[in-house]
């Protein structure tokens, strides 16, 4: 009869117990969608590639994609052979990318996540989607604490606001044409929050805005204009010469304010640095009219 020594038997138990942990521990998640990606950045999982740093950078700003996770070139069609190099323990997708799933498939297991679906509540999914993608990553403690940091915030904030007038919250599409934020958007959820009035009372689309002409945000003279970058290569020189912008009410009465880019899609990180910049431009604004008054 064999035996092992007590000693040598523990070992391999203590070995393959640490294996384990590690395999776990250095599990790494890949994702072509932004708002996944800032969220598993925000939950301190670990991201092995997300697609387009540059332009994630650009419109989603923060958290940072760290230099270890790779860039798997377009949203809409990642590099296969790049991401068949490293194989991620699974590749995160929402809705929108559907049909990339098959070609992802190859590479490693594909799993879905919503936000912005049809007649739900924007603020709540956003909770719901941290708390998924907690659970997934072993990160449960962290989603919670996000989502707890994102309500504390949302509170403080809320209390330092001025009064202010009814929002108009837009991105440029071209020199003519804008998005405008409305109804089952990030951006109202985070009005909602801040107990702030949306000017826009119109239907909107699945993501939240609609799409309309600059001359249509005339209908709504007592509005404060919140501009939100970045605006079309171009743009802001078209607009110095336009007479159709020059003429808004917003525009000549200088009710405007002028946003960083805060990723419109996102989820609880978004739109913790939405509330942040908006309350800031607020009040800084509040302040600058305060000054004027006494100065005057």
């Amino acid at each position: 009869m064999c035996r092992f020594p007590l000693r040598h038997t523990l070992h391999s138990a203590v070995l393959v117990v640490g294996l384990l942990l590690s395999a776990v521990s250095h599990a790494q998640w890949a994702t072509v969608d932004w708002t996944i990606a800032e969220t598993l950045l925000a939950i301190d999982a670990p991201v092995s590639s997300v697609a387009q740093h540059s332009d994630y950078h650009t419109w989603v700003s923060e958290p940072r994609i760290p230099s270890s996770a790779t860039d798997m070139g377009l949203r809409s069609q990642p590099n296969l052979e790049l991401l068949a190099q490293a194989p991620p323990k699974q590749i995160l997708i929402s809705p929108m990318f559907a049909g990339l799933r098959p070609r992802l498939e190859r590479i490693a297991p594909v799993s879905t996540f919503s936000l912005y679906s049809p007649e739900t509540d924007t603020w709540q999914e956003m909770q719901t989607l941290t708390r998924q993608l907690g659970e997934l990553t072993d990160r449960d403690a962290q989603a919670e604490r996000l989502i707890n940091n994102t309500r504390a915030l949302m509170t403080e904030l809320r209390g330092q606001l001025p009064e202010s007038a009814p929002l108009l919250l837009v991105q440029f599409m071209d020199a003519r044409h804008v998005r405008v934020f409305g109804e089952s958007s990030l951006y109202n959820a985070v009005l909602e929050q801040l107990a702030l009035p949306n000017a826009w009372d119109q239907p909107t689309n699945a993501w939240g805005f609609s799409l309309v002409g600059i001359e249509t945000l005339a209908r709504y003279p007592e509005a404060t204009l919140a501009i939100i970058e970045p605006l079309p290569e171009g743009v802001a020189s078209q607009l110095e010469s336009s007479g159709l912008w020059q003429h808004l009410p917003s525009v000549k009465n200088a009710q405007l304010l002028h946003l960083p880019p805060v990723w419109s899609f996102g989820a609880l990180p978004s739109a913790q640095r939405f509330a942040r910049e908006l309350s800031a431009a607020l009040v800084t604004r509040d302040t600058t009219q305060i000054t004027d008054l006494i100065v005057n």
